[in-house]
């Protein structure tokens, strides 16, 4: 195993053992206001971003911002060529950084924040940041690993972004395959089921890549969930209506939340390591912006997050 390598699983471990874990994020969510679950995170690594925060959704992304940092900072430990690994992983910034570029529904906010920086982790937000039209975004992301969505429309373009994700995670990332799965199937459930949308060509061969056939193309839930691949039903299992998915995006989290601990203790130092750490980094992230959210309604943390404390 190469030196880079032993330094960027050292660096993954100890980065993981720095975050507050599921003690510190329960007493964050119990926290009576939003400002003392923040100083809560005084003594975290999140605090060199959150420090600053004025409200809750600032405070969200301000955590989002500090994983986004150490996924840069681990990737700058990585032997030449690592960081490759972790651009999939890290897709969801970029995703993001398109949302708020987006048109905003009518009624919503629409301030646009400071996109994410990427830096080694970008796949090609360069060009992406340059598209001033939906239709030139359509095009940017066709000429690049995304690949076309499919479409120009708010949806049919994030749709296609998240569908790709998944796509890309599972070829380029082994150990992270059951996760991109699961998110191909949460993802699919929802757009057919919920929002009652069919999937646009390109997303549906994405879908099928990862789900087979015959899932994407059901037209009932009970015929979706019987048609997916046994990898990929732990998702659904016991899920037995859409309205439910909710309980089957906690599962995921707490899915991806144990694999990632495993791969952690795996004694050998290398790539499954430091997937191991984005993995329990991302989790941890998630549940601090759940915490935030509770803390901000007085501190009574909801059944969602319960479930993954």
């Amino acid at each position: 195993m190469s030196a880079g390598w032993v330094a960027g699983t050292v660096r993954a471990k100890t980065l993981v053992g720095r975050y507050p874990g599921a003690d510190g994020i329960l007493e964050i969510a119990a926290s009576p206001t939003l400002d003392d679950g923040l100083q809560r995170l005084a003594a975290t690594p999140y605090s060199r971003y959150t420090r600053t925060a004025a409200d809750l959704p600032g405070a969200q992304r301000a955590v989002s911002a500090t994983l986004l940092w150490h996924l840069r900072v681990l990737a700058g430990w990585l032997p030449p060529g690592g960081a490759r690994l972790l651009v999939p992983l890290a897709a969801g910034f970029e995703i993001a950084n398109v949302i708020s570029r987006l048109p905003a529904p009518a009624g919503h906010r629409t301030d646009v924040p400071e996109p994410y920086r990427l830096g080694a982790l970008e796949t090609a937000w360069r060009s992406l940041e340059r598209a001033d039209t939906p239709a030139r975004l359509r095009a940017a992301l066709a000429a690049s690993p995304w690949g076309d969505p499919g479409g120009d429309t708010p949806w049919a373009l994030v749709t296609g972004m998240r569908m790709a994700a998944a796509r890309r995670t599972s070829v380029a990332v082994p150990s992270a395959r059951r996760w991109a799965q699961g998110r191909a199937v949460l993802l699919t459930a929802r757009e057919l089921f919920v929002h009652r949308r069919s999937l646009p060509g390109p997303v549906l061969r994405d879908a099928a890549r990862l789900l087979g056939a015959r899932a994407p193309t059901a037209t009932t839930y009970e015929e979706f969930r019987g048609s997916l691949p046994s990898a990929a039903r732990w998702v659904l299992a016991d899920v037995e209506a859409p309205g439910e998915l909710w309980r089957a995006e906690t599962r995921w989290w707490r899915t991806v939340l144990a694999d990632g601990a495993a791969l952690l203790r795996d004694g050998r130092y290398g790539p499954r390591v430091v997937v191991g750490a984005v993995a329990v980094l991302s989790v941890d992230a998630w549940r601090v912006r759940a915490a935030l959210e509770s803390a901000a309604r007085g501190g009574r943390p909801g059944e969602v997050f319960d479930a993954l404390a």
